[in-house]
């Protein structure tokens, strides 16, 4: 697969070399963070217990370019760690070279690509390869994908490859097949149907003395999507063969379980309302290219895509408590799945109208509810007896409000209230279950020629953990380009921490520079809903990109 995959490639890069027209495109990334001890040892005593890593200076960097040239097109990542990733990243990424290749030729309907390529069946719940250099993950397939638009209604994907490990490819081999289909367009509906059904297999090389041990596991799914006017609803059904149970990093030989998920969509748009809603039901839908791989705490090697579906903030205090999904099998720690989903509501009240006044007003609703399967365990055999759509114990429930108005042409302002309920002795393995009250003001003011002044009062008030926290953010626009802003998150209850921060950015067409220096509160930062551990740090930050 190797040398074909380079053959490939090769070739394409001397057509496309040998042709007279072109263009270039590419971006440069770099993160780094110089790490200073702060271990509470100097006179004040207030430092947050940390000590540099050997390593004190760590950078991330990536280096794309593509070259295109009519039906083909080709590129390369080349990727920097030096001297190690920053922390919190897969240590594994210590290194430097090409990383990522590809090369692609499209003619009428179809669209071939040799070397590493990102896609996605449906919602992602049998499978998503994506990068996200936040949050260390870089989920590609190295080998040959295949898409032919049959016709303007039918199209089908096919793939096979291994997916990326660091700089190493993993020791399963992933195929897959998609298909989709506007039944809407055939039929000659007014309303739009679309339906689709994938089917995603790994073959890992065993062992294993057991002739039963599940060498392949396959998994399939089907899926409708529905669009009438201003209503629009989704199913989706996945089911996973039976695989392996993983104890302390091996493969158990005589536990195997299938897995299963069932997700439902919809949503309600019309001017002035949206309205969307979700329900995900999950039993053992860890799905990796390696099956020791599983549950590894960097997203490292998976084959499907499971977000937290909740209210996304970007204030401190709303994501100090976050939820992570729950979909490994853990007989011990009495899991099979989860079961939950979100509901939220966005209401623009009129200009004039009682609740808009003279400038509008904007409402936002969220409510987001999960919890555990309903199962039976044996934990000295680690086997277990659920049903995908039974309710168990409650992980986590969260309301929130958020009130935007326009009180000026130049100020306006946002209020946002939450209640969480945060058990985290399931969602972190702590030894704690808590109850918590957000407030957030959120000020902006905008001043003549492009410059904004906006601060934001923040308080989160808890029952358990670590307690009461206040947080405050001043920002300072001097115009759409350069900004610079100063924060603080207090742990006023317990530990009596500041995390603070301070820096700015400077943005000059597509380039963009950025630098702090500040405290890193340690636990789950997310992003998108997937979720991943930081330890707590302080030091300088300078990150640049430029995209061409």
């Amino acid at each position: 697969m190797k040398k074909i995959l380079i053959t490939a490639i090769a070739v394409c890069s001397l057509s496309i070399t040998a042709a007279q027209d072109g263009s270039f495109s590419g971006g440069f990334e770099s993160n780094t963070q110089w790490y200073q001890d702060d271990n509470g040892l100097d006179e004040d005593g207030d430092g947050i217990g940390t000590l540099a890593p050997q390593d004190q200076l760590r950078s991330n960097n990536y280096f794309k370019l593509n070259y295109s040239n009519g039906k083909f097109t080709a590129g390369a990542q080349y990727e920097m760690y030096q001297p190690s990733p920053l922390l919190g990243y897969f240590p594994e990424y210590a290194d430097n070279g090409i990383a990522t290749y590809f090369a692609n030729f499209r003619h009428k309907g179809l669209d071939i690509t040799a070397g590493n390529f990102y896609d996605q069946f449906g919602s992602g719940l049998i499978y998503r390869s994506w990068e996200d250099h936040t949050l260390g993950v870089d989920n590609s397939i190295r080998g040959i994908r295949v898409n032919y638009q049959f016709t303007d209604y039918l199209e089908a994907t096919g793939f096979a490859g291994n997916q990326r490990a660091a700089f190493e490819l993993s020791e399963g081999t992933i195929q897959g097949f998609n298909t989709e289909l506007d039944l809407g367009t055939v039929l000659d509906l007014e309303t739009s149907i679309n339906v689709g059904a994938s089917y995603v297999g790994r073959y890992q090389q065993s062992t294993s003395p057991d002739p039963n041990f599940p060498a392949t596991v396959n998994a399939y799914s089907v899926r409708s999507d529905v669009y009438m006017n201003a209503l629009n609803f989704g199913l989706e059904y996945i089911y996973k063969d039976p695989d392996a149970f993983i104890l302390g990093g091996s493969a158990l030989n005589g536990n195997y379980s299938d897995g299963r998920a069932f997700l439902f969509t919809a949503g309600y748009a019309v001017p002035g309302l949206g309205i969307n809603a979700v329900f995900r039901s999950l039993e053992n839908m860890g799905f990796y290219s390696d099956r020791e791989a599983q549950g590894n705490a960097f997203q490292q090697q998976t084959i499907n895509f499971i977000p937290g579906y909740t209210k996304q903030s970007s204030y401190a205090v709303n994501n100090i408590y976050v939820y992570a999904p729950q979909a490994l099998l853990s007989p011990a720690e009495g899991k099979a799945g989860e079961i939950g989903g979100q509901i939220d509501v966005v209401y623009t009240a009129k200009k004039g109208s009682l609740l808009g006044g003279k400038k509008g007003t904007t409402f936002s609703f969220n409510y987001a509810n999960w919890g555990g399967l309903d199962a039976t365990f044996d934990v000295p055999n680690n086997t277990y007896e659920a049903s995908l759509f039974s309710r168990g114990d409650r992980y986590f429930e969260e309301y929130s409000l958020q009130v935007y108005k326009k009180l000026t042409d130049d100020f306006s302002a946002k209020v946002t209230g939450t209640q969480t309920y945060y058990d985290g002795r399931v969602i972190e393995g702590g030894t704690f279950v808590l109850n918590g009250t957000a407030i957030v003001a959120d000020f902006l003011y905008e001043l003549d020629k492009g410059q904004s002044l906006r601060l934001d009062l923040q308080h989160l008030s808890a029952d358990a953990d670590r307690g009461n926290w206040a947080a405050a953010t001043l920002e300072y626009a001097f115009n759409s380009s350069l900004s610079i802003y100063v924060t603080d998150l207090y742990n006023y209850d317990i530990t009596e921490i500041h995390y603070y921060s301070a820096g700015g950015s400077y943005t000059k067409g597509r380039s963009r520079i950025a630098v702090n220096y500040g405290r890193q509160r340690g636990g789950l930062i997310c992003v998108g809903g997937v979720c991943r551990f930081v330890p707590e740090n302080t030091g300088f930050t300078l990150n640049l990109s430029t995209n061409f």
